[in-house]
């Protein structure tokens, strides 16, 4: 057995193997320092899960770590699991995204591709053809499809995966309705849905559905994005002493029990190079994180378009 939980993995629907603990991806620092920082996940710390999106603006230098890895004999490509995400800007056009993200991860397909958010915004381009991420008009709001609608998007994402650029398709920050319909609506289960989810932040309902329905859920921004909040939370705090282990290898660890995929990230290389300790967390553990965050629900991302969705606890 692994004694870091970068060696956990869980099937997804397709009967793919999918690590558990997977590299978040997105970046605010220098070109160089996130370079060192994806090779220290992958040749110190082990991972093998990569979690991106066209969004973060960081694919081509993944791409260029993977190239320069694999064509060094450090790494094969096919045995690091890339995931990315379509952005709302592309929703009736994802392969144009797809496109875009394999060209610049240097890659034909990828492991899994997720629908980055439910929402629809419009196609509008800069004086350089490059598509707008977030199209605003003159008085800051956002611009949206007005034919814009999620399932489309999900569907096209299914196309996507019969053409083989895509081994498994999901969703992110779906809700249990969304789900719903858009399983009635095609027939076909994601493999995953990626939300905000953390001890503040259980989504117990969510995830009690997506276990009866073998939906995989992904957990970003698990230490509660900046500042990492969560690592201060007194129970998670009792939790690390009893455990002899640090705040982050528990909440890693209980996404992990869960057999929930969890996607911290960190600039700090050093940090990086150690990894997280695989522990067998009790699950009266467990249910007391549970049991905390349904008591304590706090969620951290709030961007402006969550607001169209109808998040429980949007506060």
């Amino acid at each position: 057995m692994s004694t870091t939980a970068s060696g956990v993995t869980v099937k997804l629907n397709t009967g793919a193997e999918i690590p558990l603990l997977g590299f978040g991806t997105v970046s605010e620092h220098d070109t160089e320092t996130f370079k060192l920082a994806l090779k220290a996940a992958i040749l110190d710390a082990g991972y093998k899960h990569i979690d991106t999106a066209w969004y973060y603006n960081t694919e081509e230098l993944i791409g260029d770590v993977l190239e320069e890895l694999s064509l060094s004999n450090k790494i094969k490509k096919d045995e690091i699991f890339i995931t990315t995400k379509v952005w709302p800007c592309f929703w009736n056009d994802p392969e144009t995204s797809l496109n875009l993200s394999l060209k610049n991860l240097k890659l034909e397909k990828v492991d899994l591709l997720l629908q980055h958010w439910p929402v629809c915004f419009a196609k509008i381009d800069d004086s350089n053809g490059n598509r707008i991420p977030v199209p605003k008009d003159s008085n800051n709001n956002i611009l949206y499809d007005k034919d814009g609608d999620y399932l489309i998007t999900y569907k096209k994402l299914l196309k996507l995966k019969d053409s083989g650029k895509a081994k498994a398709v999901g969703v992110s920050n779906y809700t249990v309705q969304m789900l719903e319909r858009i399983i009635k609506e095609t027939g076909v289960i994601p493999a995953c849905n990626q939300v905000e989810l953390h001890p503040h932040l259980p989504q117990l309902e969510l995830y009690n559905y997506c276990s009866e329905k073998g939906i995989i859920l992904e957990a970003y921004s698990p230490f509660g994005s900046s500042g990492a909040p969560n690592l201060k939370i007194p129970l998670i705090i009792e939790l690390a002493k009893k455990y002899n282990v640090s705040s982050a290898d528990i909440i890693v660890n209980y996404c992990i029990a869960k057999k929930i995929v969890v996607l911290p990230r960190s600039s700090n290389i050093e940090r990086i190079k150690k990894g997280y300790a695989l522990i067998n967390m009790e699950k009266s553990d467990v249910d007391a994180l549970d049991n905390y965050g349904s008591k304590n629900p706090k969620r951290y991302i709030k961007d402006s378009w969550g607001d169209n969705i109808g998040f429980d606890h949007w506060n």
